[in-house]
């Protein structure tokens, strides 16, 4: 039980990798914040990490509010009185196609979702955890596409964030790493790979296809991930990008190199 005890506000958690994290948290022993938009997905998953033994709390908002943002952490001190793991998972794929063709609010809201709502979750979070003496955030990474400027470019940002606000929490106790998934079959992919095919991209298309037919990434892989970024055994790492198709496990017996240099980060090699 590696989350013994340990209160962890996970955001997206209505389906695909957010779910995925709860359910691998409430078999650890996590106690459990839900966050989404829509209620219905969030009581599912609710339902299933109560079937493992999870307390659970269902706190539907928009990660773009930052009332909203401040109400769900705000929600989640009330009912447990600590905040250990936040995970910031809610994101969207954001328009498919040229960039000059790409609907601007659409674009926009991608870069909203993707890259402000995991800024006003850490910026909630953040004086929590100084106060406690402890944290653990998770932001989810992805990797980047042609016809996919949006998503590519919030992604981006995210790791630069995530580097950035760990130099700033050094000798802190609160860690912050984003979290790789791969590609794997989810909504979200679907959802790509329509928007794919209408957009004429067969290469985007095909991939698509492969992720949703068998050919992607292991979503227990990337849960596991997320129980080791948020557990002890993930130790001072910070600041780094981890792809769950690593193995993770043997970082701990690296740490020193790890933490000395720039591995696992996006820093440009010349």
């Amino acid at each position: 039980m590696q989350l013994q005890d340990r209160v962890a506000l996970i955001t997206g958690a209505g389906r695909g990798i957010g779910r995925a994290i709860a359910l691998a948290y409430a078999r650890e022993g996590a106690q459990l914040a839900l966050a989404a938009r829509t209620s219905s997905e969030l009581e599912e998953t609710a339902r299933q990490a109560e079937a493992l033994g999870a307390t659970t709390l269902v706190t539907p908002a928009d990660v773009t509010e930052p009332a909203a943002v401040d109400s769900m952490i705000q929600a989640t001190l009330r009912r447990f009185s600590r905040l250990d793991i936040l995970v910031n998972n809610a994101g969207i794929t954001g328009p498919v196609g040229p960039l000059q063709d790409n609907d601007m609010e659409h674009w926009i809201r991608t870069i909203q979702v993707n890259v402000i709502g995991v800024y006003l979750g850490c910026r909630a979070v953040v004086p929590v955890m100084l106060a406690q003496g402890r944290g653990k955030i998770i932001n989810l990474y992805g990797g980047r596409g042609r016809h996919l400027s949006a998503y590519g470019a919030s992604k981006v940002a995210v790791a630069d964030m995530t580097q950035t606000l760990a130099e700033e929490l050094a000798g802190t106790n609160i860690q912050i790493n984003a979290l790789s998934p791969g590609s794997i079959h989810t909504a979200m992919w679907e959802e790509a790979r329509d928007a794919a095919a209408a957009a004429g991209d067969s290469e985007l298309f095909e991939f698509g296809q492969r992720v949703t037919s068998g050919g992607g990434a292991s979503m227990d892989r990337a849960a596991e991930l997320g129980v080791f970024l948020a557990s002890d055994a993930s130790g001072s790492l910070s600041g780094r990008v981890i792809q769950a198709s690593e193995n993770f496990e043997s970082i701990p017996a690296r740490m020193g190199e790890i933490m000395a240099s720039d591995l696992y980060t996006l820093r440009r090699i010349t």
